[in-house]
């Protein structure tokens, strides 16, 4: 008997690491709760009628108990007692069974004075019963959740009595309901021990927790309470504070998370905590662009986005497909990613058709087929090799994607009456030291070169524009998912060069850009993004070990292994000579670049594609050289080109 306690922990241990604490069936619950009213409702008449003259068990009996019973079942069902994981029970519940015992006393009362009244049939209901009746079943029903959750909280305990300890950065409603959340939910990982706050408090304690006036950094705050990380909860504090109160926990290897800027009830506590990202310490503040601007755009327009099934084509459809259009084909020459993405869009059951093309847009025929058949109106050409050291190797491909394909999809535009086509070009572009930039910056030239050759013939039917901007954070084969995996791999993580430096922006920014240019921007523009302060790579892969909870240099090593070939130190969102005009928007401005002749540029392309067919790679380089003169190979086998070229 001794052991007994143990024999019962190693079972409910064994119990809920089997069923991995997922939750029991309404029905069960249900169930349960029925007999336990079964239970109260027997106990009541033991204790209002004298047993040994009152026969509990006679036919008329039965006919009351089954009513009592059947007016539960009807509270339960119609408040939802049952409903939800009974370890989750918390005030709400008990204002629930009290709403059902109203509701069931009604229909306990009700019912017998309908029947005597109508069909003139007496049922003797004692009043005292169902007062006591209530009263115990409340009890039975109150008493088994507060079991059921102090034996769930003991049991998960024992199995993780490690929680993480933290404070909670901001006391405002939100956070005291997400802390009040956390103290309810039997399986949170945390373990608050106070509130911090930057504001002055009269309250001392909220929740029985500490209130800690921020005087000192909150690192030594933690520190003193012992603390292993800290919940930011308060939205007020300003992008640069957050920043560096981040910046300070992660120097001391504490733990940062963030809170949303709203409780939903129907999580979990623990759950509505994130880890921070490193888009939280990029250092500037998340741009917000015209939303009205791009809904009047989109309105009932067939749209096609190339490149669907990447980084930015993925992001563009899933943000097109929030408004209002009449049809959108995706095409995309990656089978999975496309497929994927279809899956996707299924599952939202849109109001609208989405077509899905399995395509190159270096293909003319099989483009120009899509462009006869669905006549789009809006075109988002995202479609592009971006890899600066595989176009490096591979520079004909390069060409017959970012050039022909970006050549065939505007002249096609242009042909099938498409209102805009938008191009998503790169900062690479600038000043280019690279195959892959050099091709992107003669996409550009060709586009910018079609509307000045449709305006000076009158024919202008399409808008062509122009968005160019730099590096996008978790874009597929971008350094944040690479060392990301370095890290998971336990390092080294690899940089090229401890000095060079990037622009970040987060896809959902990107891809806005792309859509406000699309609705604001004027045919035969350029659209930059002021991007904020550069990011040093090396910076960056530091952050990213500390927020994986590791220390830089010692649990994860960070190893220089020199530039790829064609890699700058820094990029450039405008060529020296270049001019800028203001938008609407200040953080959005229209680069102002010498535009090429139309019937040059398509000449010098039609020899570019031509070497690319051949395969000819210098010759093809040196072409390019010759389109774009700025071009200057760094880190190159093609370096040697620029010399002969001199």
């Amino acid at each position: 008997m001794k052991n007994l306690p143990d024999k019962i922990l190693q079972f409910s241990k064994l119990f809920f690491s089997l069923s991995e604490f997922k939750f029991l069936p309404s029905w069960t619950v249900l169930i349960t709760d029925l007999f336990l009213c079964v239970i109260a409702l027997k106990f009541s008449k033991v204790l209002v009628f004298n047993v040994n003259n009152v026969n509990l068990f006679n036919e008329q009996n039965y006919f009351i108990e089954a009513l009592i019973i059947l007016s539960s079942l009807s509270g339960f069902v119609i408040v939802g007692t049952y409903r939800g994981p009974i370890r989750h029970s918390n005030f709400s519940d008990v204002v629930k069974f009290l709403a059902s015992g109203v509701i069931s006393s009604l229909i306990i009362i009700t019912i017998p004075y309908l029947a005597s009244s109508l069909i003139e049939f007496n049922i003797n209901t004692d009043l005292s019963v169902v007062v006591f009746y209530e009263f115990f079943s409340f009890t039975l029903l109150f008493l088994l959740r507060v079991f059921v959750k102090q034996l769930f909280h003991y049991t998960y305990n024992s199995i993780n009595d490690n929680p993480k300890r933290v404070m909670v950065f901001g006391v405002n409603p939100t956070s005291v309901s997400l802390v009040s959340s956390l103290m309810n939910d039997a399986t949170s990982q945390f373990n608050v021990l106070g509130f911090i706050s930057d504001k002055k408090i009269n309250r001392k304690k909220i929740l029985g927790l500490p209130i800690i006036q921020r005087k000192n950094k909150v690192s030594a705050i933690l520190r003193y309470y012992g603390a292993e990380g800290i919940i930011i909860s308060d939205q007020t504090i300003n992008r640069k504070s957050r920043v560096n109160l981040i910046e300070d926990c992660l120097a001391f290897n504490y733990k940062a998370f963030t809170a949303p800027n709203k409780v939903d009830k129907e999580q979990l506590g623990s759950n509505q905590i994130k880890n921070v990202e490193i888009e939280d310490l990029l250092g500037r503040t998340p741009i917000m662009l015209e939303n009205n601007l791009i809904e009047k755009e989109l309105f009932k327009k067939i749209v096609l986005i190339t490149g669907a099934a990447g980084s930015i084509g993925s992001e563009l459809v899933r943000q097109i497909s929030s408004y209002d259009v009449k049809k959108i084909i995706l095409i995309d020459n990656a089978e999975t990613p496309l497929h994927n993405l279809k899956c996707e869009l299924d599952k939202k059951n849109l109001d609208f058709e989405v077509k899905c093309i399995l395509g190159d847009v270096s293909n003319h025929r099989k483009i120009e087929k899509v462009f006869k058949t669905f006549k789009p109106d809006i075109v988002y050409h995202a479609a592009a090799y971006k890899h600066v050291p595989l176009m490096e190797s591979n520079p004909s491909e390069s060409v017959f994607i970012n050039v022909l394909g970006s050549k065939n999809v505007a002249d096609l535009s242009l042909k099938y009456d498409a209102k805009k086509f938008v191009m998503v070009s790169t900062d690479k572009a600038v000043n280019p030291s690279n195959v892959m930039g050099a091709s992107k910056r003669i996409a550009e030239l060709y586009v910018q070169s079609l509307h000045d050759y449709t305006k000076s013939n009158n024919a202008v039917k399409t808008e062509f524009i122009i968005t160019r901007f730099g590096n996008v954070l978790g874009s597929n084969g971008s350094v944040v998912p690479l060392f990301k995996k370095q890290i998971e791999e336990g390092g080294p993580i690899t940089i090229t060069h401890k000095e060079i430096i990037r622009y970040f922006m987060t896809i959902p920014e990107a891809c806005q850009l792309v859509l406000e240019a699309a609705s604001m921007g004027k045919s035969g523009q350029i659209f930059l993004f002021d991007m904020g302060n550069a990011v040093k790579i090396y910076d960056l892969a530091e952050r990213l070990i500390k927020l994986s909870g590791l220390e830089p240099h010692k649990d994860i090593e960070i190893k220089t292994i020199g530039l790829r070939p064609g890699e700058k130190l820094y990029e450039e969102l405008l060529a020296d000579k270049s001019k800028t005009l203001p938008t609407y928007n200040k953080k959005i401005l229209i680069s102002k670049e010498p535009n090429a002749d139309f019937n040059q540029i398509s000449d010098e392309i039609s020899v570019l594609i031509n070497y690319a067919e051949n395969f000819d790679n210098h010759k093809l380089v040196s072409q390019m050289k010759i389109i774009v003169p700025e071009f200057k190979s760094l880190n190159s086998e093609y370096e040697s080109l620029d010399k002969i070229k001199l």
